[in-house]
C-alpha cells in the first residue's frame, strides 16, 4: 500500500465581494492512499457546527459536512472520485492534471465537462476521442477522473444549467448522465470564477457581466487576478499540470501593436496600463504563461499568437498550441483538398455555406468577428492545393438550429480533356459534441508531453486545428502523421522512464 498525499478536509470559505460562489478550501488529516484504496481512520476534526469528529470518513465538498462512509478496497484507481458518486473530492489520485476553460458554461465547455464525468462514471464510452485510438495504447495518459475541471466566465450560471438548457435547445444529453453527474457538476461549478471583457469586442461583451471587482481598465491589475485563480485552483485541488484551454465565443481581429514583439515590450505596456493592449485572450494567456502553465487555443482569437507571449512561453517552460478546432466543415476540406491534388484534378472554385444558431452564431453575427472565423476556414484549400480557386465562405446565424450547424459545400473541378464536373457534401453536425472530445485530446496528449518534458509551441497537434501555429501544412493526412511520428519518437524515452532507467539523450537543445 502507497501513501502519498495528505487526505483533504473539505470546508468553505467565506465569498469574496465580487468573486462568484464559495469554494471549497482544505485542511490536512491523515492520508490518502495513492494507486489503491484502504480503510484510513481519520484524527478528530472540527465540524462546520463546531463539534468535534473522528471516524472512517469523506467530506462533502457541496456542503462542508463529514458523512461515513467505508472505503472500499481494490477499487480501480480511475475510480478515485467515481466510487463516491454523491461526493466531491475527497480521495485524490497520485497524479492529477488541472483543465481550467475560458468560456467554462459555453456549449463546449459544458460538453467538456460533463462528459468528462460521465466518462468518469462509466456512463459512456470514449467513441469520438482521438487518444482512444490503439495509436496511444501503453501512453500515461490520463483518464477522465483525473481531470479536474474550473475556468472563468462572464455569464453567471453554472454547469448543470447550461447542460440542461443545451439539452432543452438542441436534443442532446441523456437525462440520466445530468442527474447522475449533478454532484460532479456542481463541484466544478463552485471552481469556476469571473472572468474579464476587456478587449472582448460589443458582441461579447453583451452576453454578460460576470467580472472581477478590480480595476477592469488595467490589463497588467486584471492578468494578476487571473493569474492568482489560476494559482488558487491549483493550490487546492493538488493539481500537477494545469493545462488553461480556451473555448470562448470568437473576438473580433485585434490590431498589431509594436508591443507585441518581445516579452519586455509588452510587460512594459501592460504595466504602463494605457490604451488597447492585448485582446481578452491574450490576456488569459499571459496569466497562464507567466506562471508556466500550458495554453491551449481552441478558437480563432489571438491568444498566444503574437512573439512576445511564444517568448514568455519559452522562457517559463510553459506549453502551448493552437488555433480554432478542426471540427465539421473545415476537416472535410482538409481531408477532400489532397484527393484533388493527388488526383490532378483543377478546382476552380469552393463555396460553403454555413448555418447555425447555437451563441458562437450569436457572437459571428457580428460582422468583425464573423470575419475571424471565415479567414481560417477559407485558407486551407488553397494551403493544401498549393493555389487559390474563387473561393466563398458564408456563416449564417439560425436561431432556431440551435447548436446543430449544417454546412453546404459545391466544388467545381476540371478533370480529363478539360470537363468540368462537381462535387457537392452536406455535413450536419452539433457543434460542441464535435469540438468537445478533440478539446479533451488536446489537454491530454498536452499532459503527455508535459511528462516527456515538452516546453513551448506543440506543433505535432496541428490536425486539431484550422489555423496551426508554427505549422504551414493544411493536409489533415500528413498533419496526422506529424502526431503518429511524435508519439512513436517519445516511446523508447516512455518505457525508460517507466522501468526507472535514464533515458536516452535527448537532441533537442531545449532540454
Amino acid at each position: 500500500m502507497r501513501f502519498k498525499q495528505p487526505i483533504k478536509r473539505i470546508h468553505h470559505a467565506p465569498p469574496r465581494a465580487g468573486r462568484g460562489p464559495k469554494r471549497p478550501v482544505s485542511s490536512t488529516h491523515g492520508l490518502v492512499v495513492g494507486a489503491g484504496w484502504a480503510r484510513i481512520k481519520t484524527p478528530a476534526v472540527e465540524r462546520s457546527d463546531g463539534s468535534d469528529h473522528t471516524s472512517m470518513s469523506c467530506g462533502r465538498v457541496d456542503r462542508g459536512i463529514d458523512l461515513a462512509a467505508p472505503l472500499l478496497r481494490d477499487a480501480p484507481p480511475d475510480r478515485s472520485r467515481r466510487a463516491f458518486p454523491h461526493f466531491g473530492l475527497v480521495l485524490m489520485s497520485q497524479s492529477r492534471v488541472g483543465l481550467w476553460l475560458i468560456g467554462a458554461y459555453g456549449g463546449v465547455g459544458a460538453t467538456i465537462t460533463l462528459g468528462l464525468r460521465a466518462m468518469a462514471r462509466g456512463l459512456v464510452d470514449q467513441t469520438g476521442l482521438v487518444s482512444a485510438l490503439p495509436l496511444f495504447d501503453g501512453l500515461s495518459l490520463p483518464e477522465p477522473g483525473d481531470i479536474v475541471v474550473g475556468g472563468h466566465e462572464i455569464r453567471s450560471t453554472s454547469f448543470e444549467a447550461a447542460a440542461q438548457e443545451f439539452r432543452q435547445n438542441s436534443g442532446v444529453f441523456e437525462v440520466g448522465w445530468i442527474d447522475a453527474c449533478r454532484p460532479d457538476l456542481a463541484a466544478a461549478a463552485a471552481r469556476v470564477q469571473p472572468g474579464t471583457l476587456l478587449g472582448a469586442g460589443p458582441a461579447i461583451q453583451k452576453l454578460g457581466s460576470w467580472v472581477g471587482d478590480d480595476d477592469e481598465t488595467n490589463p497588467r491589475h486584471i492578468i494578476d487576478r487571473l493569474g492568482a485563480d489560476l494559482d488558487e485552483f491549483a493550490r487546492e485541488n493538488a493539481i500537477r499540470h494545469l493545462i488553461v484551454l480556451n473555448v470562448a465565443s470568437t473576438e473580433p481581429p485585434f490590431p498589431a501593436n509594436p508591443a507585441h514583439d518581445t516579452w519586455t515590450a509588452l510587460d512594459r505596456a501592460l504595466r504602463a496600463g494605457k490604451g488597447s493592449i492585448l485582446p481578452t485572450s491574450s490576456l488569459y494567456a499571459a496569466a497562464a504563461l507567466e506562471r508556466g502553465h500550458t495554453y491551449l487555443n481552441f478558437t480563432p482569437s489571438l491568444g498566444a499568437s503574437i512573439p512576445a507571449l511564444a517568448e514568455l512561453a519559452e522562457s517559463t517552460g510553459a506549453l502551448h498550441g493552437g488555433k480554432d478546432g478542426k471540427t465539421g466543415e473545415t476537416l472535410m476540406k482538409t481531408v477532400l483538398a489532397p484527393m484533388f491534388s493527388q488526383r490532378n484534378l483543377r478546382v476552380l472554385s469552393w463555396v460553403g455555406h454555413n448555418i447555425f444558431g447555437n451563441r458562437d452564431g450569436l457572437v459571428l453575427d457580428d460582422p468583425a468577428n464573423k470575419s475571424s472565423k471565415v479567414e481560417t476556414k477559407d485558407k486551407v484549400v488553397t494551403g493544401v492545393l498549393g493555389y487559390k480557386p474563387a473561393s466563398v465562405v458564408s456563416i449564417e446565424y439560425v436561431p432556431d438550429m440551435g447548436d446543430w450547424k449544417t454546412a453546404w459545400d459545391h466544388i467545381h473541378f476540371r478533370g480529363f480533356l478539360g470537363t468540368k464536373m462537381t462535387l457537392q457534401f452536406i455535413w450536419q453536425g452539433c457543434d460542441s459534441l464535435l469540438a468537445a472530445p478533440l478539446a479533451i485530446d488536446l489537454a491530454r496528449l498536452a499532459d503527455l508531453e508535459k511528462q516527456r518534458g515538452g516546453r513551448g509551441l506543440m506543433r505535432h497537434l496541428a490536425s486539431f486545428f484550422k489555423s496551426p501555429e508554427g505549422v504551414a501544412e493544411h493536409d489533415y493526412f500528413k498533419q496526422f502523421q506529424m502526431l503518429v511520428d511524435h508519439v512513436e519518437s517519445g516511446r523508447p524515452r516512455d518505457a525508460a522512464a517507466a522501468a526507472g532507467k535514464p533515458p536516452r539523450p535527448s537532441l533537442d537543445p531545449r532540454d
